[in-house]
Formats: structure tokens, C-alpha cells, sequence
């Protein structure tokens, strides 16, 4: 996905239909990608490219490989197309909230983590406090083995709405 036609296909937030073709189970497959829906003009904007590279980077590092989250694959989408959509980040970041305790919940880390609980409505002052609450669960169950710095893209986030509240 690095090649000169794919760099503009292959970027966070891009929803793509992948073809895999492999000779045998053991073989690594061949894969042909096209897209489907590009969100890349909004990686342009430093609030929504946060949520996104955010979002995709927590989906990518905190789920196993070959195993499916039907509910996850929903909601990330309907996340991103949130982000898109909302003239402000008081439209999306209480769906941003949900995703990440509906990851807990799917991974089986949710107990005690309830969207009641973080629910914010539309103060953006208490849903960035609310978000700020599952930095723990999240960096010690779903990115503990992480072998990278993922929560750097959220403090990325989190830097830029605290400018904003």
C-alpha cells in the first residue's frame, strides 16, 4: 500500500473493498484494494484529522488480527462519517465516546465502563472530562502491548479540544 497508486487510497479514514487472493492458508495473500468512500479532504483539518488518525489508530493497534467485529466495523463508520459530517466537534465527540467504551465492551473490558456514566450531552467541556476518563482503561487493556505510541495521536486530540473549551 505504499506504492506511488495506492499512497492515496491507503490513508486513515479511507473505507475501502480489499480482495484477497492466496494460493494456500499458510501463503501471504495477495490483496486488491479499491476504494469505496474517501475521507481525505478532512485530514486537511487539524481537529477532525486528530479524531480520525485517533480512531483508526486505536481500531488498528487494539483489535486482533482475522477476527471480526461487525459492531465495531458499524460504528467506526458511522464515527467517521460523524466526524465528517458535524459542523463541530460538539457533534462528534460523543459518538467518539461511545466508540471507545463500545471497543472495551466488544474486547471484554467494558465492566465498569458505562456510557451513562460519560454521557456529556453537548457540553464540550464535560465530554472532553468524559473522554480524559478512558484514557486508563483503554491504555492498560485494549494498547498495553502496543509497540508503538498510539495515545499520542489521542493527546494530540485532546490538546487540540482543550484549545477549543
Amino acid at each position: 500500500g505504499g506504492g506511488r497508486q495506492m499512497r492515496s487510497v491507503m490513508i486513515p479514514g479511507n473505507r475501502v473493498a480489499i480482495e484477497l487472493h492466496a494460493k494456500s492458508p499458510a501463503q501471504l495473500p495477495f490483496a486488491r484494494l479499491e476504494l469505496e468512500h474517501s475521507r481525505a479532504q478532512w485530514m486537511t483539518e487539524p481537529l477532525p484529522a486528530g479524531a480520525i488518525s485517533w480512531a483508526c489508530a486505536l481500531t488498528a493497534s487494539a483489535l486482533p488480527e482475522r477476527a471480526a467485529y461487525p459492531p465495531l466495523y458499524s460504528a467506526l463508520d458511522g464515527l467517521l462519517d460523524a466526524i465528517c459530517v458535524a459542523p463541530s466537534a460538539r457533534g462528534w465527540l460523543g459518538a467518539l465516546i461511545a466508540y471507545e467504551v463500545l471497543m472495551l465492551s466488544q474486547l471484554g473490558y467494558g465492566e465498569g465502563v458505562s456510557i451513562s456514566r460519560l454521557d456529556a450531552g453537548d457540553d464540550l467541556p464535560q465530554q472532553i472530562v468524559s473522554l480524559q476518563a478512558l484514557e486508563a482503561p483503554l491504555a492498560r487493556y485494549l494498547l498495553a502491548d502496543a509497540r508503538s505510541d498510539v495515545m499520542a495521536a489521542r493527546n494530540l486530540l485532546l490538546g487540540r479540544l482543550a484549545r477549543m473549551a
